[in-house]
């Protein structure tokens, strides 16, 4: 069973930053392009930021510039650094991963973790 765990959510005023971690567990034989995703209400899930094995990383143009997102391999871990936070990024945040157990390779989604962003 692979589960993937997020934390670092919270609440923050408008200009702070948040880092968010997601670490994946279970029998995981390789883990390849991870990403973050976001939804706030009433809206569609939309992408943040993915990040391959290699370290090749992609950015939602809303984000860029002030989001990086990074892995370590050897925990099975990605993370995502947000700086100069505006309230329009006020979502739930949900990490996902491609991830290969025996020969099936499978996303996976964590729970999703909220930041609010507000004065």
């Amino acid at each position: 069973q692979v589960q993937l765990v997020e934390s670092g959510g919270g609440s923050v005023q408008p200009g702070g930053s948040l880092r968010l971690s997601c670490a994946a567990s279970g029998n995981i034989l390789r883990i390849n392009t991870m990403g973050w995703y976001r939804q706030a209400p009433g809206k569609q899930r939309e992408l943040v930021a993915t990040i391959t094995r290699n370290g090749n990383t992609n950015y939602a143009d809303s984000v860029k510039g002030r989001f990086t997102i990074a892995r370590d391999n050897a925990k099975n871990t990605v993370y995502l650094q947000m700086t100069s936070l505006k309230p329009e990024d006020t979502a739930v945040y949900y990490c996902n991963a491609d991830i290969t157990v025996l020969l099936t390779t499978t996303t996976y989604w964590g729970q999703g973790t909220q930041v609010t962003v507000s004065s």
